[in-house]
C-alpha cells in the first residue's frame, strides 16, 4: 500500500529524516512512536509532499508520489489531518466539509453521510464558524473533511491532544472503527502507548529522524517503550 525506501527529508539544508525505510499494508495500521522532536511530524510532511526537499522514494498502491506536489498526492489518496488540526476558522462547518472532497476521485462533492454520521455533532453545527468549535469538535471535524476525499491512507498526527477527555474516547473510537470497518489504512503520529496497543497492527519507534525499531503490535514491549519513548 505505502513503501518509502531510503527517504531523506529536510528543513532547508538541514536533513531532519535519515534513511526512512517502511512498509505499511493495505487496511494496516501504523503507530508512529517517540519522544518530542525525534521526527515523527516530519515523517507525515515527508509523506504529503510538505518538506523543503526529500529524496529516495515514497510509494503509494504501485504509484512513485515522490515527485508529486501535495494537492496530486491528496488526488493519489492520502488524507492529512494535522496538528493544530487546520479548520478555516471563518468558514462554516460545511464549507470546510465541503473542501475535502475536492480531492475526492469522483466528481461528485455531496457530503457522505456514513462520514456526517460517525461525528452527529456536524449534524447540529453545519452553519457554525469553524472558529467558534471547541478544540474537540474542530478535530472531529478536521478528521471528517480529511475521510471526504475518500483517502486510501489518512495521516493523524496526534489527533487527541489538547482534547477534553470526554471527547477523546469518541475520537479514538472513530478511529478504530475507519481501520477496521472501512479498511482506510491508518498512519498515526501517539504519545498514548495503551491507545497505541488497542488500536494499531504496526509500530516504529523514531529517534534522531531514523526508523530505531519496528515491528507488529504485539512485539511492542515494555522494554522497547522504555528505551525509545521513556524520558
Amino acid at each position: 500500500m505505502l513503501e518509502m525506501s531510503h527517504v531523506d527529508a529536510f528543513y532547508g539544508n538541514s536533513r531532519a529524516l535519515q534513511g526512512i525505510n517502511l512498509q505499511v499494508g493495505a487496511g494496516d495500521f501504523l503507530a508512529v512512536l517517540g519522544r518530542n522532536g525525534v521526527g515523527k511530524t516530519t515523517l507525515m510532511r515527508t509523506i504529503l509532499g510538505l518538506m523543503d526537499r526529500a529524496t529516495g522514494a515514497i510509494v503509494l498502491d504501485g504509484e512513485d508520489i515522490s515527485l508529486l506536489p501535495t494537492h496530486r498526492r491528496a488526488k493519489a489518496g492520502v488524507a492529512y489531518v494535522p496538528q493544530g488540526r487546520g479548520i478555516l476558522p471563518r468558514f462554516t462547518v460545511k464549507e470546510n466539509l465541503t473542501l475535502g472532497t475536492f480531492a475526492a476521485g469522483e466528481s461528485n462533492h455531496d457530503l457522505e453521510g456514513w462520514v456526517i454520521d460517525l461525528f452527529p455533532m456536524l449534524k447540529e453545527f453545519m452553519r457554525r464558524y469553524g472558529g467558534n468549535l471547541s478544540g474537540g469538535q474542530q478535530q472531529q471535524l478536521a478528521i471528517a473533511r480529511a475521510l471526504l476525499a475518500q483517502p486510501k491512507v489518512i495521516l493523524l498526527d496526534e489527533p487527541t491532544e489538547g482534547i477534553q477527555p470526554n471527547i477523546v474516547e469518541q475520537i479514538e473510537e472513530v478511529i478504530i472503527r475507519l481501520n477496521r470497518e472501512r479498511s482506510i489504512t491508518v498512519i498515526l503520529v501517539e504519545q498514548n502507548v495503551a491507545f497505541a496497543r488497542r488500536a494499531a497492527t504496526r509500530f516504529a519507534f523514531l529517534e534522531k529522524g531514523r526508523v530505531v525499531a519496528n515491528g507488529m503490535i504485539s512485539e511492542l514491549s515494555d522494554d522497547l517503550i522504555q528505551r525509545h519513548l521513556a524520558v
